[in-house]
């Protein structure tokens, strides 16, 4: 009797936990979860930490979304033109919108920061400062990131109230290695012929240099090179990446990319002049004569003029390169 006693108990709990709703991940489970995640974009992309997450949180709902756990997609991204891998339909602002669907989360966070990066519409949103997190999330509602009106103030809210701004301050302390995300794999892979695509890129002109570059004027303070508007910078050594040269000098990795007009593709060779500030100020000359073996970037980082300045002062493009003897425009 005991034992008919017992097994109908156990019959009797295991229908009940059958019947229950799986566990939903809660909000500050969210944040341990992918706190570090969204630190390393930061570093990588330069996204603010808070923002990521923020809107992880929102877009996701905390992970539980049928998006995030049948797609791994956490921001909402819509597949968009220029996407071709695997995809998941589901109803949105209109019904059986497309959305990019991706292998591992963690994908879906790398896609993030190199969406907001590489499209022109969020290009003044890193103009702000990394921990200017209000004007991060007014700026993805007017960009159009998303249709709900109160889309920048639910940001600010979430971070505000769970203190996701504390990471917007600890990036540095995380290493970061750079390495191709496993979402390119999934973008550039042709879904019918299976065949792997090689991704587009805006690759700048080489960088190999000749005896007969032209050096910068320069002059020292302390351990620092400073060209003749006082922008500090360093020349590339041996081994030198432009993670290791960021991490050398306690700042992000989009940083020197962007005082260096530069992708994290390119190439860093020995003897570059990689600037640790924004180029600024006015060449005292109004114009340089390209020597042999020189391109348009390495003059843009002899005479600390960003290298769109210089394209268009000269009408030219990136990807056409320089004569030797040619003169350049500098102001």
């Amino acid at each position: 009797m005991k034992n008919i006693i017992l097994l109908i108990a156990i019959l009797f709990l295991d229908s009940y936990s059958f019947g229950q709703a799986p566990k939903r991940t809660t909000i500050p489970e969210y944040i341990t979860k992918y706190k570090e995640d969204a630190i390393k974009d930061m570093m990588k992309m330069g996204v603010p930490a808070s923002i990521t997450l923020a809107q992880g949180i929102l877009e996701s709902e905390s992970g539980n979304s049928a998006l995030a756990k049948e797609a791994n997609n956490h921001f909402g991204i819509k597949c968009h033109k220029d996407w071709t891998g695997e995809t998941f339909h589901q109803d949105d602002d209109t019904r059986d919108e497309c959305f990019r669907k991706y292998n591992h989360v963690l994908e879906s966070y790398d896609d993030h920061g190199r969406f907001l990066r590489d499209r022109s519409r969020y290009a003044f949103l890193f103009d702000y400062e990394i921990q200017d997190y209000k004007s991060w999330a007014r700026g993805l509602k007017s960009a159009g990131y998303a249709t709900n009106p109160r889309y920048a103030e639910l940001l600010i809210k979430l971070i505000e109230e769970y203190d996701l701004h504390q990471f917007d301050l600890g990036g540095k302390k995380i290493p970061v290695t750079i390495a191709t995300p496993p979402v390119l794999a999934a973008q550039t892979k042709d879904s019918k012929s299976q065949k792997t695509v090689k991704p587009k890129t805006n690759h700048k002109p080489s960088r190999q240099h000749s005896a007969k570059v032209q050096k910068p004027s320069t002059a020292k303070n302390g351990n620092l090179l400073r060209n003749a508007n006082g922008v500090p910078f360093t020349i590339a050594e041996k081994n030198d990446s432009w993670l290791s040269v960021a991490m050398a000098n306690d700042m992000r990795l989009w940083q020197i990319l962007k005082y260096n007009d530069a992708n994290a593709d390119d190439n860093l060779n020995v003897g570059d002049m990689v600037y640790l500030k924004p180029k600024r100020g006015t060449p005292s000359q109004p114009y340089h004569v390209v020597a042999e073996g020189e391109n348009l970037w390495q003059i843009s980082q002899i005479h600390g003029v960003k290298l769109k300045k210089l394209i268009k002062l000269n009408h030219l493009t990136e990807s056409v390169a320089v004569k030797t003897g040619q003169k350049i425009q500098l102001r």
